[in-house]
């Protein structure tokens, strides 16, 4: 009797808290610097979600560490809906490759809803000579070891996504990491390397212009703003897909009611018109789920990649 007057104290204390809440502006932690994609999609969303919940979101970026010097920040916040964070894949991608991490990935946080996805393309310079996907594939089967992948940094999405790409397909590349995404679409371009994983947002204009050739794009449908590439699974692979995916937490024990309240106002900033043109020139496609989705999504991820981690041999 007592555990059960003590659980609806807290259910409806955490209502009336969300009845007040918010009060103050509430501050939304970035784990990129300016101008990065996790950056610019939290910016384009916060200002709608702040004139939904009648307090402005305040963007803070806490750049370093693939994302996880935020993320311990967030996850040591007080619990009462005033510090949020706009996460990205890399949060699954630090789980794997940051050991020990000084917090729970899952646990320490408490998921509001996917905010965004973004595909990867599979690309080549024109020079390379690949005219698709499965050409691609055969010449690398033919010459191992001797085609190189550009990437922006090992234990990068690029890097994981590419990897999962040779294991599926049985090839292997040589993995050759740049200081930035520039410097490997430029290395790819001139064939310094013969390929190049990337999302979409840097690489939209080369491919249209043709400096770059897309042989797929990565995820399980293809991507509207170049509907003729095809995806991995249609160009061979069945059951391949990757995409980058965005997501808000709050700090765990967060009250539920907030999490709603909050789910419903990011909800209605990615129905208006003006955030969803944003989105579009920015290359995100918008993306919900509920807090339990999100919660199964992030443990999936974290399990995808720890097994690409293990079985090629990533330090």
């Amino acid at each position: 009797m007592r555990l059960l007057m003590a659980v609806l104290l807290a259910a409806l204390t955490g209502q009336a808290a969300a009845q007040d809440w918010p009060q103050r502006p509430l501050r939304m932690l970035v784990g990129f610097g300016a101008g990065g994609g996790t950056d610019i999609l939290a910016r384009i969303v916060a200002p709608a979600m702040g004139a939904a919940l009648g307090q402005p979101v305040v963007i803070e970026n806490r750049p370093g560490a693939g994302g996880s010097i935020a993320a311990n920040q967030v996850a040591k916040a007080a619990p009462d809906g005033y510090t949020s964070f706009m996460l990205n894949n890399g949060h699954a991608v630090s789980a794997v490759m940051i050991n020990p991490l000084p917090y729970d990935p899952v646990a320490d946080f408490e998921p509001v809803s996917m905010v965004a996805t973004m595909p990867l393309f599979i690309l080549a310079g024109r020079s390379a000579g690949f005219g698709s996907l499965q050409g691609l594939i055969d010449v690398a089967r033919h010459n191992p070891g001797k085609l190189n992948l550009a990437s922006v940094g090992i234990g990068s999405t690029q890097h994981f996504a590419a990897e999962l790409f040779f294991q599926t397909a049985g090839i292997k590349l040589v993995h050759v990491p740049y200081k930035g995404t520039p410097n490997a679409i430029a290395a790819t371009m001139a064939n310094e390397t013969q390929l190049i994983v990337e999302v979409a947002a840097p690489v939209v204009g080369q491919i249209k212009g043709g400096a770059l050739n897309a042989l797929a794009v990565t995820s399980a449908s293809r991507y509207p703003g170049l509907p003729n590439v095809p995806t991995v699974a249609e160009a061979g692979l069945p059951g391949y897909d990757v995409t980058t995916w965005y997501a808000l937490v709050f700090p765990a024990k967060t009250p539920a009611a907030i999490v709603e309240k909050t789910r419903a106002a990011l909800a209605a900033a990615l129905a208006r018109e003006e955030v969803q043109k944003q989105m579009q020139n920015a290359a995100f496609l918008p993306s919900q789920s509920t807090p339990a989705e999100l919660a199964a999504h992030m443990k999936s991820e974290i399990s995808r990649w720890g097994a690409v981690r293990d079985k090629a041999g990533i330090k």
